[in-house]
């Protein structure tokens, strides 16, 4: 019999251990492939470039989305070639945006306005977001300033008021020609040229001119739409009231019809100063006779052009005139007009208006101020009359002004208004 090895004695734990560790089990071929070594590499980074964007994505929606700091509208001018950091910096100063410049120039990469954003002046409202800001430049929506250009202004006059005003650029290298501008309420933004408010002024005149003439009354004695705006400027001139205007118009068609001058003031002063506007002073009696090519009290007629730019309700009214027979307009003391057919009953009516202008002379607190007797004062604007002897008398007559706080109540209501009397002239203050 053979005889076996003794059996050593082990600890349980011993026991329980292996006599031999197996070796690891091999990595396969494929595992330690570069190429999907590259790949897993790839997939991971995808994957966390997509957590990553997806959380600026979040961050970035509302931060487009949330209300900014602005406190209240406010209007904002971002001057051109400004870049955009310079926009940021401007909107961050102005306190449109917040602090983080980097979120408005991050905004505008992921909107792809870059290129878009258009210099101007800008207003943005209460608490804008992000987008909304962005939104408003890149559109453009600039804010559109109002200009109002009077009735009766000169050509002249009007380019004045166009210079000093600050909104615009530019300049004016001449005059336009009196009567092709039409004064109404323009809207332009900052920084628009002054030739170009010029050129959008003469265009709305002639469509608004040709609409008017193109509906003119059939009967007027106006041969073409230059003489339609000659005769408008001096309704313009004569009368600041709507209602009056077409009488006013029907008293001038009507001795253009009968071959009896216009004698109209206000072609008196043009004719002294052109585009001026204004004489400044009273109009004297020599130069009420003084030859000129606008003084309707010398030509016959109408004068070689307008004395102003009138407005389209003068021009309305000019082609469409009330149907009257009155010759002679004066003033009626209360800032209107009282229009007659003969001259008897325009003669008593001047009575009138004297009789009503020595009793607001003797109520008055100031010290007389006045032109010589017979005289009244108008504020910036002349009054004319005919000689006595001539029953071709002048059309009408200014109205003295009811007080105005202490003031003497003896000033006209419109420039220009002429009158026919016995008494010497009315002129200007």
């Amino acid at each position: 019999m053979s005889e076996r090895p003794p059996i050593a004695p082990r600890s349980p734990r011993a026991a329980l251990e292996p006599e031999q560790v197996p070796p690891p089990p091999k990595r396969s071929e494929r595992a330690r492939n570069p190429f999907v070594v590259v790949g897993n590499a790839i997939i991971t980074l995808l994957l966390v470039g997509m957590i990553g964007a997806g959380s600026i994505y979040v961050y970035g929606k509302q931060k487009l989305e949330a209300p900014g700091p602005l406190e209240q509208d406010k209007v904002v001018n971002i001057p051109a070639r400004s870049g955009m950091s310079d926009i940021a910096d401007i909107l961050q100063r102005e306190g449109v945006i917040d602090n983080n410049r980097w979120a408005f120039i991050g905004s505008v990469f992921a909107l792809k306005a870059r290129s878009e954003m258009k210099p101007g002046e800008y207003a943005f409202t209460k608490n804008a977001s992000l987008r909304d800001v962005i939104g408003t430049i890149v559109e453009g929506k600039v804010v559109q300033h109002s200009v109002t250009i009077p009735e009766g202004l000169t050509s002249e006059q009007i380019v004045a008021r166009l210079s000093e005003n600050d909104i615009f650029t530019g300049s004016i290298r001449e005059i336009p020609s009196e009567g092709s501008l039409l004064p109404e309420t323009y809207k332009f933004p900052r920084g628009t040229p002054r030739a170009q408010v010029i050129a959008r002024m003469q265009q709305a005149q002639r469509r608004a001119l040709a609409e008017i003439w193109e509906r003119r009354s059939t009967d007027i004695p106006l041969k073409t739409p230059e003489q339609l705006v000659t005769l408008a400027s001096i309704v313009e001139k004569e009368t600041g009231k709507a209602n009056e205007r077409s009488r006013v118009a029907a008293v001038f068609m009507n001795r253009l019809q009968k071959k009896m001058k216009l004698q109209s003031d206000p072609t008196i002063i043009y004719g002294l100063v052109g585009g001026k506007g204004t004489l400044g002073r009273p109009i004297k009696r020599s130069e009420i006779t003084q030859p000129s090519p606008y003084n309707t009290y010398v030509v016959e007629g109408l004068p070689p052009g307008p004395i102003a730019n009138p407005g389209r309700a003068s021009l309305e009214a000019t082609a469409n005139p009330a149907r009257t027979r009155d010759l002679y307009f004066v003033a009626d003391g209360t800032g209107g007009h009282t229009f007659t057919e003969t001259y008897n009953e325009h003669q008593k009516n001047v009575a009138k208006l004297r009789t009503m202008e020595k009793q607001i002379q003797n109520d008055t607190v100031e010290p007389a101020d006045e032109p010589p007797t017979g005289a009244a004062a108008t504020p910036g604007a002349p009054a004319a009359s005919a000689p006595e002897d001539k029953p071709d008398a002048p059309a009408a007559t200014p109205a003295p002004q009811p007080q105005k706080r202490g003031r003497k109540a003896s000033h006209r209501a419109r420039e220009g208004a002429v009158q026919s009397t016995t008494s010497p002239p009315v002129v200007q203050r």
